[in-house]
């Protein structure tokens, strides 16, 4: 008896081809769910205006620490619209699509928004500056303000009338944990004593109260509205220039690989280019304009 014919098999394959269309044209047609992102780079980089895969449909949801601090917030309700980064989120939000009363805010604590992990926001703006090491983890935008580190001491201290980095070397500094103030300190100004790592600013400002640190260090606009509104009896000794390592610049914070973080970067930078970040920035930073530099 022979065997069956050799063909039989070839003429599978048609009707296999036709099976595989047939799926495919079926998945294209088939509807998506509006709270998943689609990958990066993808549908979402049309930045379809209020038609985002956001955290949640319809929605912009935005993260910050607790408590807000000014002049970055304002009286600790960053939905209020008040304050430089208050302002800046919703600027994005506005060139995103949603309006006022499509943003909601969640409570990110400052460390946690740019660890690795998934995140309950869509974006995050908390004075987080970018760099190499936070961006394994997560995803910025476009700086979105220029940053310079400021050291505050009190007016009675032997700090006050320091004029060079020299003059700080035998200093006891403190700053908040994880913060680009605290890498200035061991990386820039290097001091012989070992910096004391707080929480929070609030705790760092109770030490320089107190007497337990010589000096804080902070971002200039925080330093500025620090001597201005809550340490009255502290100055700003001077900013610094930097490592030599390129401009440091606060990022919105995104999920790593986030298919949202081309469209908020093209919103950044839309708000760079009109001159609306400059309008905002002098608005609510225009305190923090000058400061001797410590070399």
């Amino acid at each position: 008896m022979t065997s069956a014919p050799a063909l039989r098999p070839a003429r599978l394959a048609p009707l296999a081809a036709l099976l595989v269309v047939a799926a495919t044209a079926l998945s294209a047609c088939a509807p998506q769910d509006a709270t998943t992102s689609a990958p990066s780079g993808s549908a979402a980089a049309g930045c379809v205006k209020g038609q985002l895969g956001t955290h949640k449909a319809g929605t912009l949801t935005v993260g910050t620490d607790k408590p807000a601090y000014a002049p970055w917030f304002s009286d600790d309700k960053p939905e209020n619209g008040k304050g430089f980064e208050s302002a800046v989120a919703y600027a994005v939000a506005d060139r995103l699509g949603y309006a006022t009363d499509k943003v909601s805010w969640v409570v990110s604590p400052f460390n946690k928004a740019f660890a690795p992990g998934a995140k309950d926001f869509d974006f995050d703006i908390n004075q987080v500056s970018v760099n190499d090491e936070r961006k394994k983890a997560v995803d910025f935008s476009s700086g979105y303000y220029d940053v310079r580190q400021a050291v505050v001491a009190l007016k009675t201290s032997k700090l006050a009338g320091a004029k060079s980095l020299a003059d700080l070397k035998g200093a006891k500094l403190g700053a908040q944990v994880g913060t680009t103030s605290l890498a200035t300190i061991t990386e820039q100004i290097k001091p012989s004593a070992q910096p004391s790592v707080f929480d929070d600013n609030d705790l760092a400002k109770a030490a320089l109260k107190n007497g337990q640190i010589d000096a804080l260090v902070v971002d200039l606009p925080t330093a500025f509205y620090i001597t201005g509104a809550e340490v009255t009896d502290a100055a700003v000794v001077g900013q610094l220039t930097g490592s030599g390592n390129g401009t440091e610049q606060f990022g919105l914070v995104l999920d790593k690989g986030s298919a949202l973080t081309t469209c908020v970067s093209q919103a950044v930078d839309s708000l760079r280019a009109d001159g609306t970040l400059a309008k905002l920035e002098k608005q609510w930073l225009s305190d923090a304009v000058s400061a001797p530099v410590l070399k």
